[in-house]
């Protein structure tokens, strides 16, 4: 083409080079000479047959010519519809960042943590609604364009601040805007806030508040949490690169348009393996090179990816690493693809972990000892176990998911759970307490009590527990009964008749009164001893029983304790009511008992208390009642007492007396005096019995007989009866060696375990021989387990102390005593020596007790005698011994010295001398 060419000639050549197919000359030649006469710029694009793309310009020239400009405008073409695809795809993703920053903002919203975010003015950008909560602010008061200064100063209004300088704690928020702060926050209502304050790069500060008064103790869980606040609110590029997902866009032909690193990272390729343009091919060769593929034929995967490559998809790949990678694809709207990648391999294990705890949930719920329910905030059954069916008798059927409450309770009616007579109006009644009980307990027609729990969960929905609480409800009135009752005997004990009192005593009217009678058995002591604990057992049972046939359904019987009871006598008119229940309580239980084939009399003693003159309170009548039943005793037993006030005064003396006792001994006011005993053979003294004195430094001097008893009551009479051994032996040892001492032994003392080592100690302190120690017991001694008592004699025979029976023919005399061990001395009692020259049965007594000892071979002592009419008798009747005021009254330590020294025998004078001891 040269200049001078003619159009016609060029478009000749461009139809004969093929560029306009289907077009003749004449019509392209005459569309051209059209444009130029126009007579302005025009233009044209023309597609010629290779696909090319040529614009035209044609430019009108002043002398009628035209110049015409061609560009080729292919590529440009393409370009523009690939921008257009891009800017779907671009499209696109801003509708998924809209979508996700949504969730993003209702993520926000919902957060346990306050957070906001400024701008660099101090400015409010958000807030979310926990913030605002946390300092009790309202939405307003956080909302956008809010200053840092006047949520401050709201807060300080709210009480933030209170114990604080509010004014100074504003200035400082603001002055610190710019720093990084992480520090914790007392409130004023003793909260603990933890805040968080982070300047972004742009001058912006985002700050997270969280209430950490309950959560101290996760603070590193509480710092992750902040940093994935922090990176939730980075640029949306951010989260994407960041993303746990792998993300990678293709085109329509297979190409990938976008990857962010995890796509990579999931695959161990490198990003410039997953660079824009390349192949799905390329990558799985990729992949396949670095052995990360699925299945066993590396070709046929790559076949299987491609060949599915269109279909939108939903699937687990495990590759040949183990891991499993869940992959989803998407098409989108311009035909390409979006596939996401997700390492599934610890979800899937954690799934597998969260079947087995379910199977170990579902195990433990149907192994559990309650029933178990869960319902729905519109009351539908979620689940329950096998023993809340079992426990109301439904079925399967009857309990399956989303079955309502009211049908459950229906069904439960329908098997009989409840007795009531309108069904419809106890399940009302019962729904109408859903949701406003914690707990109740409810007793179902066949007897069950099951105890009913519940409790809501966040969700609005409830769950019920329901326990049988049959057997731990008669365990607890087993524990109350037994608590208010004695155990052998049933009876009701001090605390319930204390109840009953404190209950019956305001009842009594004007004319009425009650009384409160004290029980103690007489000799049941000596039952235990000699039959044993087994038969005092049920000898105790034997009295409960005759008891109950005595006493009204409306007197309460009670086991004090031991062997004592009490009756307490109710809505009686007079004195004499209480009389006549006293005197048949005496008959009925001094009536012989048989017991294991053995015939068993114990008597009874009661006191008796008025109410409410003798007090108006329990432990007021009771007491009273307690004096007069020692008053009872003290009269001799087997008799019945009423209160009198002046036993209080007795009781108070008593009191007194046993302070002063447990001081007496340490203040050394203690005193033996010896009286001396005359062998009737030689008229010498063959020994001295040791009798104790109390100096009382106010009271003067106190016999034994006021309190000894006293004494033996409290157990002082251990080691008084022990420093009486050792005083004995210690003042013996000065003695003649002819002269025995002689001391009295309390059954108390006698009993005591470590008794034979204090006759052992004493004698080894003292050096006194043991055979000059002379141990006197008495009879009652004997009457308490007779192998321990028998045990103990028998050791102290061992030690060659000589044991004699005191007082004898007084207490419960018997032969088989005499029999059971060798005694080397009987002390006849005074009593009898007193009446030996008048009375012929005293005289009877002394002979025969004298004869008996000479047979068995024991000395006899007659005490008392004060006469020479008596001494001449018992001489003449056998006795061996003698021991009375008529040779000497008891003496002093240093005056029983002089006797003893001086040997003395009775003469002419005796009686003289008797009766200077007796004045």
């Amino acid at each position: 083409m040269k200049p001078g060419t003619p159009l016609r000639e060029i478009v000749e050549h461009r139809i004969a080079n093929g560029l306009y197919a289907g077009e003749d000359v004449e019509r392209v030649e005459q569309e051209l000479i059209e444009r130029a006469r126009i007579g302005k710029v025009s233009h044209l694009a023309n597609k010629l047959a290779d696909g090319r793309m040529i614009s035209a310009s044609v430019r009108p020239r002043s002398d009628g010519g035209w110049v015409v400009t061609h560009q080729d405008i292919s590529e440009r073409e393409a370009l523009g519809a690939q921008l257009a695809r891009q800017n779907a795809l671009l499209e696109q993703r801003e509708q998924q960042l809209q979508a996700q920053n949504a969730r993003f903002v209702a993520a926000i919203d919902n957060m346990s943590q306050g957070l906001c975010l400024f701008d660099r003015e101090q400015r409010v950008v958000f807030a979310n609604r926990r913030y605002a909560e946390l300092y009790g602010l309202s939405p307003g008061e956080v909302q956008p364009g809010t200053t840092l200064r006047e949520i401050l100063t709201a807060r300080a209004a709210r009480g933030v601040y209170d114990n604080t300088d509010a004014a100074q704690s504003i200035e400082e928020g603001v002055a610190s805007f710019n720093r990084e702060v992480s520090q914790i926050l007392p409130l004023a209502d003793g909260r603990f806030i933890s805040v968080l304050r982070r300047p972004m790069p742009d001058g912006s500060l985002i700050s997270t508040h969280e209430d950490i008064t309950e959560r101290e103790k996760l603070y590193a869980e509480l710092a992750a949490q902040k940093e994935e606040l922090r990176a939730q609110n980075e640029r949306f590029d951010a989260a994407l690169r960041n993303m746990s997902q792998g993300l990678c866009m293709f085109d329509a032909e297979q190409r990938v348009l976008m990857a962010n690193e995890r796509y990579a990272e999931i695959y161990g390729l490198t990003l410039d393996q997953v660079t824009p343009g390349t192949t799905l091919r390329q990558i799985i060769e990729h992949r396949i090179a670095k052995g990360i593929f699925a299945g066993a034929n590396p070709e046929a995967y790559i076949q299987e990816r491609l060949a599915r490559f269109h279909e939108a998809s939903v699937a687990v790949h495990r590759l040949s690493d183990g891991r499993s990678i869940c992959i989803r694809r998407q098409p989108m709207a311009e035909g390409g693809w979006v596939t996401t990648h997700e390492d599934v391999t610890e979800r899937e294990a954690l799934q597998i972990r969260l079947e087995q705890q379910n199977q170990q949930l579902d195990a433990a719920m149907n192994n559990m000892s309650q029933g178990l329910a869960m319902f729905d905030d519109q009351q539908r059954l979620v689940v329950c176990n096998k023993l809340y069916a079992e426990m109301y008798g439904l079925s399967p059927e009857q309990v399956k998911p989303g079955t309502t409450a009211r049908e459950i309770l229906q069904h439960r009616l329908s098997t009989g759970c409840y007795a009531t007579d309108e069904p419809d109006r106890f399940a009302d009644d019962r729904l109408a307490k859903y949701g406003t009980i914690d707990s109740e307990v409810m007793e179902l027609a066949d007897g069950r009590i099951i105890n009913v729990s519940q409790r809501q969960m966040a969700n609005g929905w409830w769950v019920f527990t329901h326990q049988d609480i049959t057997a731990q409800r008669c365990s607890e009135a087993k524990i109350v009964h037994m608590a208010l009752h004695d155990a052998l005997t049933d009876l009701p004990n001090r605390v319930l008749l204390n109840e009953r009192l404190e209950q019956a005593l305001p009842r009594i009217r004007r004319d009425e009164m009650l009384a409160v009678h004290l029980i103690d058995l007489d000799h049941f002591k000596s039952v235990n001893d000699t039959l044993g604990h087994a038969a005092g057992d049920k000898l105790l049972k034997l009295v409960t029983g005759r008891l109950r046939g005595l006493v009204r359904e409306v007197d309460t019987i009670a086991r004090m304790g031991g062997d004592e009871f009490a009756v307490l006598q109710v809505g009686i008119g007079q004195p004499s009511d209480a009389t006549a229940l006293a005197l048949r309580i005496i008959e009925a239980i001094g009536a012989p008992y048989d017991i294991d084939d053995q015939q068993v009399i114990i008597g009874t003693s009661i006191g008796i208390a008025v109410g409410p003159s003798d007090g108006d309170k329990p432990d007021q009548l009771i007491r009273s009642a307690d004096l007069a039943l020692y008053r009872a005793k003290e009269d001799g037993r087997g008799t019945y007492r009423y209160f009198g006030p002046e036993m209080d005064a007795q009781m108070q003396a008593r009191r007194i007396m046993e302070c002063d006792l447990r001081r007496a001994l340490a203040a050394g006011e203690f005193e033996l005096h010896y009286q001396p005993v005359v062998d009737l053979s030689s008229d010498e003294i063959s020994g001295v019995e040791a009798l104790i004195r109390w100096h009382h430094p106010e009271k003067g001097t106190i016999l034994p007989s006021a309190f000894i008893p006293v004494a033996e009551e409290i157990g002082f009479i251990v080691p008084l009866g022990e420093w009486a051994i050792r005083e004995a032996c210690r003042t013996a040892s000065g003695w003649p060696g002819n002269v025995r001492i002689a001391v009295n032994l309390s059954p108390v003392q006698f009993r005591n375990p470590g008794f034979v080592q204090v006759v052992v100690n004493a004698l080894a302190t003292s050096g006194l021989a043991a055979d000059r120690l002379e141990l006197e017991i008495t009879e009652t001694v004997l009457l308490h387990d007779s192998e321990a008592t028998l045990s103990t004699l028998y050791q102290l025979r061992a030690l060659g102390v000589r044991i004699a029976i005191d007082d004898f023919g007084t207490g419960f005399s018997s032969l088989s005593y005499l029999q059971s061990f060798p005694f080397d001395k009987i002390k006849i009692d005074r009593s009898f020596v007193n009446d030996i020259a008048d009375g012929v049965g005293s005289l009877n007594i002394v002979r025969a007790v004298a004869a008996m000892a000479n047979g068995l071979g024991m000395r006899t002592t007659a005490e008392g005698v004060e006469t020479v009419e008596q001494l001449e008798t018992v001489r003449a009747e056998g006795c061996t011994e003698m021991q009375g005021f008529l040779f000497s009254r008891p003496l002093p330590a240093g005056e029983i010295e002089q006797l003893l020294l001086a040997r003395c025998k009775p003469t002419a004078d005796d009686g003289k001398r008797a009766e200077g001891y007796a004045a």
